[in-house]
């Protein structure tokens, strides 16, 4: 048997792309899945629009991801030569021509093809033709010769069988005349030498497969199974850009994401298994293979992203949200981000991440733990302290003062027992409370948020609020 190995090739020319994050997450997990290998090549011979940002860019989401292939990455710049040799040996074969036209004649070519009601493609000028007739010293491009006759076939995993006429595919360019490569030519030569079996990628390069496999079958290559996936659309069906919402890794990353969650979320976004929508890792390469993919796009739900997003984060390590909403603090005005602040929010993290869909939420939910006195108050929380409720406060402290140890169990016996006393419900002693304390209408349970604070700080805050 073969190992299966897969790659994921993106352009270091912008940001990790959301479909280009789930192509990488199905490759990867096909691989896992099949006990094969997966690799990284980036595709960097767009020299002017290729950026180290781009790639370290490129980096960062996949590690973010947990998706680490098995190989060092492969940068496709580096093999130039590798890709010069084997069009020179296709030339060498017959199997290709070089081409001498001029971009004027090329540009007249295209123009006459449209009057023509043709394709604006290349019409074979120089495929026949006596290399005697060559103009001395002109500059030459290297053209793969296509097949005239018949039809081009693709037992696609995906899409299943797709058929193109021969016809319709040209005497593409596969060295410029500057004798750089070009992308068609490259991924099949980085393709075959690195030993790919399966090419999973957007059904955007479908029609790219019928053109590399023409190099594939000139060269006496095995071609890998292909497997084209449909686009990720906007919830509108259209195509997904900037007015629905993030787009990359990044930006999820930035708006409190979780990867697992997200990785969850891309990986049922156009696969599914039953009625399971909650998969850890190991459940997902248990799980996944290519004829779970369905051929239709697939659209974004941005609701059904916050909902897997909030099981995911009731499900994570308090340390670790802890970490993580400190570092986001630093970015919120007015709280203070030190030692005691991380004491109050990990003890409070059990109550915190119940009420948060995302880390932005959660970090919104717990700034209050690390703000001055006096609190800035919201409109909500300014009602609740009328001046009954604030009388009521000033009989609590005394009650809270005493009690030990300072407890939840503790905490919540004596509001009762000052609720009873005084003829209240428990709600009009903890809402006035809670405004008190966190400067809003809402926070985990009273007796968890008094804990996670503290007493001297607890009596601090509402002192703040009799006497401010």
């Amino acid at each position: 048997m073969t190992t299966i190995r897969t790659r994921f090739a993106p352009s270091p020319t912008g940001l990790l792309h959301i479909g280009n994050a789930r192509a990488a997450l199905f490759n990867f997990l096909f691989a896992r899945h099949h006990g094969g290998q997966f690799l990284l090549r980036i595709e960097d011979t767009d020299r002017e629009r290729s950026t180290q940002q781009a790639v370290d860019v490129i980096f960062a989401g996949l590690d973010w991801m947990g998706i680490t292939p098995d190989e060092e990455p492969v940068f496709q710049s580096t093999r130039e030569a590798r890709h010069r040799e084997v069009a020179l040996e296709l030339l060498e074969k017959g199997l290709a021509y070089k081409c001498y036209c001029t971009p004027e004649e090329l540009k007249q070519m295209r123009e006459d093809a449209m009057k023509n009601g043709k394709p604006p493609r290349y019409n074979g000028l120089w495929r026949d033709r006596d290399p005697a007739e060559a103009p001395e010293g002109a500059p030459f491009a290297v053209r793969i010769k296509a097949p005239r006759e018949g039809d081009a076939v693709i037992d696609d995993l995906v899409q299943g069988e797709v058929r193109v006429a021969n016809v319709e595919l040209d005497d593409m360019i596969i060295l410029r005349s500057d004798g750089t490569p070009t992308y068609q030519h490259a991924v099949v030569v980085d393709d075959h030498d690195m030993a790919i079996t399966h090419v999973i990628r957007g059904d955007d390069h479908l029609t790219n497969t019928f053109r590399q496999a023409m190099i594939y079958r000139a060269m006496g290559w095995d071609l890998p199974r292909f497997g084209h996936l449909p686009l990720i659309h906007g919830p509108d069906g259209a195509k997904l850009s900037k007015r629905h919402g993030a787009q990359s890794v990044v930006e999820f990353r930035d708006m409190g994401y979780l990867p697992e969650a997200l990785c969850n979320y891309l990986l049922r976004l156009g696969w599914g298994h039953g009625d399971a929508e909650i998969l850890s890792r190991e459940e997902q390469i248990k799980l996944f293979d290519i004829d779970g993919v369905g051929r239709a796009p697939s659209r974004m739900d941005y609701a059904k992203l916050d909902h897997i997003n909030a099981v995911w984060l009731r499900q994570a390590d308090d340390v670790r949200l802890t970490d993580d909403v400190m570092e986001r603090l630093k970015k919120v005005e007015g709280v203070n981000v030190d030692e005691t602040t991380r004491a109050r929010v990990l003890a409070l993290m059990p109550g915190l991440k119940e009420r948060a869909r995302t880390l932005v939420e959660l970090t919104e939910n717990a700034a209050f733990l690390g703000r001055h006195v006096p609190l800035p108050m919201n409109a909500k929380a300014e009602k609740l302290l009328t001046p009954e409720g604030r009388a009521l406060l000033g009989e609590l402290a005394r009650d809270l003062a005493v009690v030990e140890p300072f407890s939840p169990e503790n905490i919540d016996t004596a509001l009762r027992a000052f609720a009873e006393r005084g003829g209240h419900k428990l709600g009009q002693v903890a809402q006035p409370l809670r405004a008190a304390v966190t400067g809003s209408n809402s926070s985990p349970g009273i007796d968890a948020t008094l804990q996670a604070l503290g007493r001297d700080e607890t009596l601090a805050r509402i002192g703040a609020v009799l006497h401010g």
